[in-house]
């Protein structure tokens, strides 16, 4: 059980970090409805994301695709990218080294 706080992100998404350690953090997005979205951004960090539940459209670096429940991926670093949900659920990111911003 995380002892990290949940923390809103945007209308109807929050983040909560799960575990962490300088050279990794796990972070879960919970998306509660249909058209939430995580905004366009970018950052120096690999960031791995695996889909728990949900369906979400993401856009990395210009090309747009859909995953869902199950599906997994990789963001390189300094790719600019988002997503809008499609259905509610949960992205479970892994980001290395770890995001000492979201501490």
């Amino acid at each position: 059980m995380s002892t990290y706080p949940v923390i809103s992100t945007g209308a109807h998404v929050t983040r909560q970090v799960l575990s962490d350690h300088p050279d990794l953090m796990v972070v879960a997005f919970r998306f509660e409805e249909a058209g939430a979205q995580g905004a366009l951004h970018e950052h120096p960090h690999v960031q791995s994301t695996y889909v728990e539940s949900g369906r979400f459209r993401f856009s990395v670096d210009g090309k747009d695709f859909d995953v869902a429940k199950g599906d997994s991926f990789v963001v390189p670093s300094g790719a600019r990218h988002g997503c809008v949900c499609l259905e509610p659920g949960c992205l479970v990111d892994s980001f290395t080294p770890r995001r000492a911003d979201f501490l």
